[in-house]
């Protein structure tokens, strides 16, 4: 019979007397280090729906659809945490920095699949002209406040800054049905911009 070496005898002991080595989760709840990457959550005031965070997830844990929603149009972006693998991507990747933020968040086992998605939704800009879609109202409005007087040199981003305001009457309709230089000082894609300056 072979007897046990001393260091494995020496680390029993000790386990007896100062109790086991592992945490007492789920008994008493885990705190993570700072720098623990969890699940990543938006952030409603800071995310101006520009999809940057999907176009760098390497997981595609992240996608968007647009939808229609009485007389708006809809940006709805959603991250699936059951493929997201935590990479901080999102995060570094965000034109806003603090749009898309991970957690300390770690246990995600649920019984409802529906539990593992994080969305966030955001009005879009449509083209005055085509009704195409320009971008996010939020983004459009991040960028006026970035630039600050520097905006005025491009409608479509003051227009949408004076709409949030709520000094802008989304009454006013076009004097011709055809498209003219008037139409510059709309918000329009930038086809339809292109297609105004160079009308005669």
């Amino acid at each position: 019979m072979k007897y046990p070496k001393l260091r494995e005898l020496k680390e029993a002991i000790k386990a007896l007397i100062m109790g086991p080595y592992t945490s007492s989760f789920p008994f008493k709840p885990h705190v993570p280090p700072k720098q623990f990457r969890g699940r990543p959550k938006y952030d409603d005031k800071e995310c101006i729906g520009c999809l940057a965070c999907e176009n760098v997830c390497p997981a595609g844990a992240i996608d968007h659809e647009e939808i229609k929603r009485g007389d708006k149009q809809i940006r709805h972006i959603t991250t699936h945490h059951d493929q997201c693998i935590f990479c901080g991507h999102c995060q570094v990747n965000c034109t806003t920095e603090k749009g898309i933020m991970l957690s300390n968040e770690f246990d995600l086992a649920t019984f409802d699949r529906k539990d593992s998605f994080h969305d966030v939704e955001k009005e879009l800009a449509l083209c005055e002209c085509c009704g195409e879609v320009v971008a996010c109202q939020d983004h459009l409005v991040w960028i006026s406040k970035r630039l600050g007087s520097l905006s005025f040199s491009n409608p479509t981003i003051y227009l949408a800054h004076l709409k949030q305001l709520g000094v802008v009457d989304e009454n006013i309709q076009a004097a011709a049905e055809a498209m003219s230089r008037g139409d510059r000082m709309k918000i329009l894609c930038v086809e339809c911009r292109r297609k105004a300056s160079l009308e005669k």
